[in-house]
């Protein structure tokens, strides 16, 4: 009997100690990120079993890491939550013995929940994932991933960050063409983009010039850098600095060359669940033969009071930086900088806008009234100017303009006396692909004109000749990709009648794009003939040459003014 027991007890012990063995216990670890891919750090993480019982709780680390372990094999569910979040989930996870689950958790605001309904579909021409299954956001970036258990691994899920390494992307263009206002003769660029680990992104760019005609001491120099990081929560920040040297450029008060140093900076983000903030601006001094100092700030309010409407406010002092988006390119305009009465005179104004919108289908409807405080207005012209004609503004008591020439490309700036304008915008956008939209624009308000029945004016006494008047504009564009194909394509037409050479509202989406504009970048395939990353670009604005406008210089040439010059330039491109 005594033996039985004995028997019975070690086979006890030993089915005790194989049931330990083959039930070895698992864990689960992951990262909290937000939305934008930012780690949470305190995030409080929680395994529940059945009946929703709390089996194991964690509080992640500065790096949004945590982990929970010694836990049975079984189904469970992990769930994330913290301040100010929704709480995320993921539901029915099951554990095997001495399996180690990788759960990587995305919180959301609450409108970034609600945004998931309308979440853009994958592009054709997008790369290809190798996961079983893809949950996407509404930014379409991938939430939760699932692997093959092959491997071990049970479940990945993944935030908004794609790369966990730093990925570099470099670009080398060479362009040429009569280009625009200080973009003439050959352009050699390098860019560089490099996204951190961390959610940042830093991006270089060089531009170097080449000497095309006489009166070139020197290449046109321009050097971007530019940073963008996370801002705790929902929000983001972006930072440009541009020095740019333009030998090539003549004018009044004896100007030969001119400078330019830019810092322009930007912030969004988002004040509980229903307003946006954008708001930054730029400081940059041009130097001549005097140099001026400004300040251009903006802000953007957009309020979302139900999910289809938005109401918006937005004050502008500068056409080339608006809002937040304006920053995409680390590529700022040069800003122009004139000699008259022995001052540099620099453009400057104030657009305040006040808008409502609304979602139409997979479109947005917008309209909008501004009031615009314009005090000196930039004009746009063409063609070869004297030295008589650069003398003009120097002269002791002239009312003439003074005048920034492009040696280069035959091309000039003015600054004219400034004038206020008030007008009604109405935006219409819809999407006809996957990768492309449409946009529809029209604006009514005031532009400077040309005085009827009286041609041509006269260069120097342009300023007084200009007079403001009630116009109205109209504006057709497609942006976007061409699938498969991968085409790049930016093509509008901007109407508005000829005799206006400044634009109705000035602060319009594509109040720069006068006329018949277009922009294409096209990969270029030919089997092993050619590298991988080549492309071809064409950039051309204002084809038809409409909306010009005779002037007459001092000793009777005549020269044109604009609302944007004709300006044609093409390239070829390798991305590695």
């Amino acid at each position: 009997m005594q033996r039985t027991q004995v028997k019975i007890a070690i086979l006890t012990l030993m089915l005790t100690a194989s049931v330990a063995v083959w039930a070895a216990p698992a864990a689960v670890s992951g990262v909290v990120r937000d939305a934008q891919g930012v780690t949470q750090m305190g995030a409080l993480v929680q395994v529940l079993g059945a009946d929703s019982v709390l089996v194991g709780t964690a509080l992640t680390d500065l790096h949004g890491r945590y982990l929970i372990a010694n836990l049975l094999p079984g189904r469970y569910e992990v769930r994330a939550s913290a301040a100010l979040f929704v709480p995320a989930l993921r539901g029915n996870l099951q554990l095997r013995s001495g399996a180690r689950a990788v759960v990587n958790l995305t919180l959301n605001a609450m409108f970034d929940t609600a945004a998931w309904l309308p979440a853009e579909r994958r592009k054709a021409d997008e790369p290809s994932d190798d996961w079983k299954w893809t949950l996407r956001s509404a930014a379409n970036r991938p939430i939760l991933r699932i692997f093959d258990e092959d491997g071990g691994l049970v479940v990945m899920s993944s935030s908004a960050a794609e790369h966990v390494h730093p990925v570099d992307k470099v670009r080398a263009s060479v362009t040429s063409g009569d280009g625009g206002f200080g973009t003439g003769g050959v352009h050699n660029v390098f860019e560089m983009d490099r996204a951190m680990p961390d959610g940042s992104d830093v991006q270089l760019r060089a531009d170097l010039g080449a000497s095309t005609g006489p009166n070139l001491r020197a290449p046109s120099t321009s050097l971007q850098a530019g940073y963008e990081r996370r801002l705790g929560f929902a929000g983001a920040g972006r930072t440009v600095m541009s020095y740019q040297a333009h030998p090539e450029m003549v004018g009044t008060g004896g100007v030969s060359g001119i400078e330019a140093i830019q810092l322009a900076s930007a912030e969004k983000t988002e004040l509980g669940d229903m307003v946006d903030l954008e708001l930054g601006g730029t400081i940059y001094v041009v130097r001549g033969s005097d140099y001026a100092m400004a300040s251009r700030p903006f802000l953007k309010i957009t309020a979302h009071p139900t999910s289809n409407w938005r109401v918006g406010y937005r004050m502008a002092t500068s056409r080339d930086l608006q809002s937040f988006e304006g920053l995409d390119s680390v590529e700022l305009e040069l800003p122009v900088g004139v000699m008259a009465q022995g001052q540099m005179q620099i453009e400057r104004g104030l657009h305040q806008e006040v808008s409502l919108g609304r979602k139409a289908g997979r479109g947005t409807i917008q309209i909008s009234y501004y009031a615009d405080n314009l005090s000196r207005v930039a004009l746009a012209g063409g063609g070869e100017l004297t030295v008589a004609d650069l003398a003009a503004a120097s002269i002791p008591g002239s009312t003439a303009n003074g005048i920034l020439a492009d040696t280069a490309t035959d091309t000039f700036r003015m600054v004219a006396a400034g004038y206020r304008s008030q007008g009604v915008n109405l935006l219409m956008t819809e999407p006809i692909t996957p990768g492309l939209w449409v946009a529809v624009e029209y604006s009514t308000g005031d532009g400077l004109a040309a005085p009827v029945g009286k041609q041509p004016m006269h260069l120097d006494r342009v300023s007084s000749e200009l007079k403001p008047r009630s116009s109205q504009s109209a504006t057709v564009a497609v942006k976007g990709r061409v699938i498969h194909s991968g085409t790049q394509v930016r093509a509008s037409y901007r109407w508005q009648p000829e005799a206006v050479v400044t634009p109705v509202n000035r602060f319009a989406a594509f109040s720069d794009q006068a006329y018949l504009s277009f922009f294409i970048r096209q990969p270029v395939h030919c089997g092993n003939l050619l590298p991988q990353g080549l492309e071809a670009t064409v950039d051309v604005t204002n084809l038809l040459e409409q909306g010009y406008r005779p002037v007459l210089s001092r000793d009777g040439r005549t020269l044109f003014l604009a609302q944007t010059p004709r300006m044609v330039r093409a390239g070829l491109a390798f991305n590695f």
